[in-house]
């Protein structure tokens, strides 16, 4: 309005003399406006730029189209600084080529695993046709099922793993999800090992030393391959199976959820523990009905006293897994999710949709935090925006006003103690999973959490939240640090940790 408004006040009859300071004012507001919602946080040079070749141009055709009286000189340097803006905005003044690759050390190798294993499993991808809930339907899949061979050990078994592509072009690896395996085992492609082609193999190879429930998937194309079926279930058993020990995973295939497993009869009194595990991009709601339970463990890790739960639910993220444990009644009891039934013993009428969630943060007995100080501290802004950086600018999700490959990495030191801000700026859910480590969780929104201590390697930051966890740096090596919602990472919302 400063400089419409002086024209305004001494307008003559023409309003075409004050419309183009109008419409430059109008447009001016509008890039900003567009610079805050489609950019996002923070404010680039580059989005700046892009703002005022838009402007500027607008301006110019607009004035052209209402006959306006201009200079010739003012409509070249109005066309020049378009130009200019444009080119520089939009990085075309830049010679495009990959990011600098960043040096780093896969940590201990697996070689030095020289017992011979104790467990070994061969896992085949290839395209097949699978069975989802009465419609076939086209799939990747491990050994020609979905979800793949349930992979299970007990603590001190070595374990190799050979993995073979026949026929997947984009490629495999295996992630294990949740587990701490050393670097080299970690199952990234570009950062720890070269994706598999049709016709290679390759042969993972770890000692089965973390108890506990986890999963495994491609982390090639992850957001297609895992969609279509390339997962399976991990599990470390401390010892022998005591009771009924049942693995759930939850999966959306080609737009239909996958059966549930085969339910055998239990009787009353016999311990019971369900495995949940969530293998969509998204969360899903748990509720069992037809008895009290306790969760036992998240991400794999057993909780410190949890305490019995009735007509609760559990919200699990992506990548996340519950163990829920109690003891059969001798009456049915049902598992649902979102409202579809997936495990029961017997018909369960109970209407569980107006049960509460638990907030696992305030759930169990609480202990101290192991650790006094940091000694390295981040922050990561979840936002969304316009990323410039190549020759097509192409909507994002990002870390700090950046998308992959162009988020530095974060760089630490063997045996560091790592705080992590992570501030949720955008308007849908993030669930959050570092490799290589399970992470503390110490506040959410300034509140610190009250209950057992919890160890996770995949949470879900909702919109405007701000959450704080830490971990040591104990696992040399580059790790990736993503979004577990795989379209998300895809689009960018994917960083590494990086061993110095």
């Amino acid at each position: 309005m400063g400089v419409t408004g002086p024209r305004l006040l001494r307008a003559p009859g023409d309003i075409r003399s004050v419309a183009v300071p109008l419409l430059f004012a109008g447009y001016a507001t509008s890039g900003a406006l567009l610079v805050t919602v489609l950019h996002g946080y923070p404010a680039s040079a580059g989005a700046g730029l892009l703002a005022v070749a838009g402007v500027v141009a607008a301006t110019v055709i607009s004035a052209r189209a209402l006959g306006a009286r201009q200079s010739r000189a003012v409509s070249r340097s109005a066309l020049v600084v378009a130009v200019v803006a444009l080119l520089t905005g939009t990085g075309l003044t830049v010679a495009p080529g990959a990011a600098p690759a960043e040096p780093h050390d896969h940590g201990p190798p697996a070689a030095r695993i020289a017992d011979e294993p104790s467990r070994r499993f061969t896992l085949t991808a290839a395209t097949a046709t699978v069975d989802a809930g009465g419609r076939n339907v086209a799939a990747w899949a491990f050994n020609g099922q979905v979800p793949g061979p349930e992979l299970s050990a007990t603590v001190g078994d070595v374990m190799e793993v050979t993995l073979r592509n026949r026929d997947i072009g984009r490629g495999v690896t295996l992630h294990w999800h949740g587990y701490d395996v050393p670097n080299d085992q970690d199952g990234v492609p570009g950062v720890t090992q070269a994706a598999v082609r049709p016709g290679q193999e390759f042969v993972y190879r770890f000692r089965a030393d973390q108890p506990g429930t986890y999963w495994y998937h491609t982390h090639s194309a992850s957001d297609v391959g895992v969609r279509m079926g390339l997962y399976g279930v991990l599990v470390v058993r401390p010892g022998p199976v005591t009771g009924l020990d049942v693995t759930v995973p939850v999966h959306t295939l080609a737009g239909r959820p996958l059966p549930a497993p085969k339910v055998e009869q239990v009787e009353a009194g016999r311990p019971v523990r369900l495995r949940l595990i969530n293998t969509d991009s998204t969360t899903h709601r748990y509720a069992l009905a037809g008895t009290a339970y306790r969760v036992a463990a998240i991400d794999g890790v057993d909780l410190r006293g949890p305490t019995p739960l009735v007509d609760t639910a559990v919200l699990i993220p992506a990548g996340g897994r519950y163990d829920l444990v109690f003891d059969a009644p001798a009456t049915p009891v049902a598992l649902f999710v979102d409202g579809r039934a997936v495990y029961s013993t017997g018909p369960v009428s109970t209407a569980t949709g107006a049960w509460p969630v638990l907030d696992p943060l305030g759930y169990g007995t609480t202990a101290p935090v192991p650790w006094s100080r940091f000694d390295k501290t981040f922050t990561l802004v979840l936002d969304r925006g316009l990323d410039l950086r190549r020759l097509v600018p192409r909507y994002a999700h990002t870390v700090n006003g950046a998308a992959d490959p162009d988020i530095p990495p974060q760089v630490v030191r063997l045996g560091d103690v790592v705080r992590f801000t992570i501030v949720n700026r955008s308007q849908i859910v993030h669930p959050w999973h570092l490799h290589g480590h399970h992470v503390l969780v110490l506040a959410r929104d300034g509140e610190p959490a009250a209950g057992s201590p919890l160890w996770l390697d995949s949470f879900d930051v909702r919109p405007g939240e701000v959450w704080k966890v830490a971990f040591r740096a104990d696992n040399p090596g580059m790790w990736a640090n993503h979004c577990h919602n795989l379209a998300h990472a895809d689009a960018g919302m994917t960083l590494h940790l990086r061993y110095s």
